[in-house]
C-alpha cells in the first residue's frame, strides 16, 4: 500500500519553519510523504520528503508567480496528492488556481492568517482581493480561519466550501517557561536603559502594516523614564530612525535589530506594544501575553480577540498616538494595575498554547480528506 502524499505551500520556507514543523512531524509520524513548495527552502530541510522550489514574488501580478503555479499544477498531476494545505495570501491563490479545472483533485485546506483585508482597505484593493478569494472558493474544501472578522467576512462571502474558526497554529512555549529565571538587568545594561525606566517592546518586522512610527510619535507625550524598543529589521527601519530624530526622541528609543533570545527581551520589558493596521492572530503578542506583559496595542482585528481591554491590556484606536501614549500613562501611573492585567494576559494566553491547538488543527486537517 502507498503511502498518503500532503503537499504544503507558501510563499517562503521562513513561514513554513516558523509556524509549521509541528504539523510536517506529525504527518510524518503518521507515515505520511511530505512535500513542501515554497521559495527559499533549503536543502535537507527538516520533516520534508521532497522540496518543490517555488519562484513566488510578492508583486501579484509577477510572470514568476504563473511560473510557480505551472510548476504547480504539473506536480500535483504527477505526485496526485492526498491533501493540499497552503498558507499566505499569495501561494494560497496560485496554489488553488494551480487545482483549478482539474477533473480529479486533492483535497485543498486553505489556512488564512489574517492579511487579506479589513473594513478600512481600499475600496479597489478590497474588491481585487475579495475577487480573488470568490475566484478559488470552488477548490477551497476546507478555509481554517484565526479571528472573527475575518470569520464573518468568510461566511458572508461564501470563501470555501467549509469553513472553520481556529485559535491560531499555537505558540510552543517551551523557551519561554525554560528562560523564566533570566534577568534583565544585565541586557537593559548593554542598551544603556536607566534601571528605573519604564521600558516598551514591540518585536516585528518593519513594514507599514506594522505601523512603528505610531510608536515612535507617541513617545513625544510620554515622560523621560519612557523608553521604546523596537527589535527586528524591513522596510521601514530607516525612516523610522529618521522619524524618531526628527521627533527628538531618538534618545529614549532603541534599535537593537533582528534579535532571537526573545525570552530575555520580555524579561527586561514592563509593557508590550503594538500598533499594526491589521493583523491575524499575532505570534509576538501571544509570546508577550505569556510572559506576563500588558499589552496596548491597536484595536483591530487580531489584537481585538487576543486583548481584553482593560483586563489583558489595552486598545487605542489605530494610528492615534495620542491615544496609544495615554494608555501607556495609565500604566506607568499604577504598578498594581499594570501587574494585574500582566498576569490576567498570562492566563488567556494559554488558550493558544501549542499543545492545546495542536491537536485541534491536526484533526481538521485530516477532516477534510471526509465527505465529497
Amino acid at each position: 500500500m502507498s503511502k498518503r502524499k500532503v503537499l504544503m505551500t507558501a510563499s517562503v520556507w521562513v513561514h513554513i519553519r516558523n509556524f509549521h514543523l509541528p504539523y510536517l512531524r506529525e504527518f510524518q509520524r503518521l507515515g505520511w510523504e511530505i512535500h513542501v513548495g515554497c521559495a527559499g527552502i533549503p536543502d535537507g530541510a527538516p520533516h520534508v520528503d521532497s522540496a518543490i522550489a517555488l519562484p513566488f514574488e510578492k508583486r501579484m501580478a509577477s510572470r514568476a508567480n504563473l511560473r510557480a503555479m505551472g510548476i504547480l499544477r504539473r506536480r500535483i498531476r504527477q505526485e496526485r496528492y492526498d491533501l493540499i494545505i497552503t498558507h499566505t495570501t499569495l501561494a494560497a491563490f496560485f496554489t488553488r488556481l494551480a487545482v483549478k479545472g482539474m477533473r480529479e483533485r486533492p483535497k485543498v485546506v486553505n489556512v488564512m492568517h489574517g492579511y487579506l483585508f479589513d473594513d478600512d482597505t481600499p475600496a479597489v484593493k478590497r474588491q481585487a482581493l475579495l475577487t480573488a478569494e470568490k475566484l478559488t472558493a470552488p477548490q477551497t474544501d476546507l478555509l481554517l480561519v484565526m479571528n472573527a472578522w475575518d470569520d464573518r467576512t468568510a461566511r458572508k462571502y461564501r470563501l470555501g466550501r467549509r469553513i472553520e474558526r481556529i485559535p491560531g497554529m499555537g505558540v510552543d512555549f517551551s523557551r519561554l517557561d525554560a528562560a523564566k529565571d533570566t534577568d534583565g538587568k544585565r541586557l537593559r545594561e548593554a542598551l544603556n536603559i536607566p534601571p528605573d525606566a519604564f521600558v516598551l517592546l514591540c518585536a516585528a518586522e518593519f513594514s507599514p502594516r506594522k505601523s512603528q512610527q505610531v510608536l515612535i510619535e507617541a513617545m513625544r507625550a510620554l515622560p523621560q523614564s519612557a523608553v521604546l524598543v523596537l527589535c527586528g529589521t524591513g522596510a521601514t527601519l530607516k525612516d523610522c530612525r529618521a522619524r524618531a530624530r526628527e521627533l527628538g526622541v531618538s534618545d529614549r528609543v532603541r534599535f537593537p535589530g533582528q534579535v532571537d533570545n526573545m525570552p530575555d527581551w520580555y524579561r527586561m520589558a514592563d509593557a508590550c506594544v503594538a500598533a499594526s493596521r491589521s493583523e491575524g492572530l499575532p505570534f509576538n503578542i501571544i509570546e508577550a501575553m505569556h510572559a506576563a506583559l500588558p499589552v496596548v496595542a491597536s484595536a483591530v482585528k487580531g489584537h481585538v480577540d487576543l486583548i481584553e481591554d482593560g483586563v489583558s491590556g489595552l486598545l487605542y484606536p489605530y494610528a492615534d498616538a495620542e491615544a496609544l501614549a495615554a494608555a501607556v500613562r495609565r500604566l506607568m501611573a499604577d504598578s498594581a494595575a499594570c501587574a494585574d492585567m500582566g498576569r490576567r494576559a498570562r492566563l488567556d494566553s494559554e488558550d493558544y498554547a501549542l499543545q492545546r491547538v495542536f491537536p485541534a488543527v491536526m484533526d481538521r486537517y485530516l477532516s477534510a480528506l471526509d465527505g465529497p
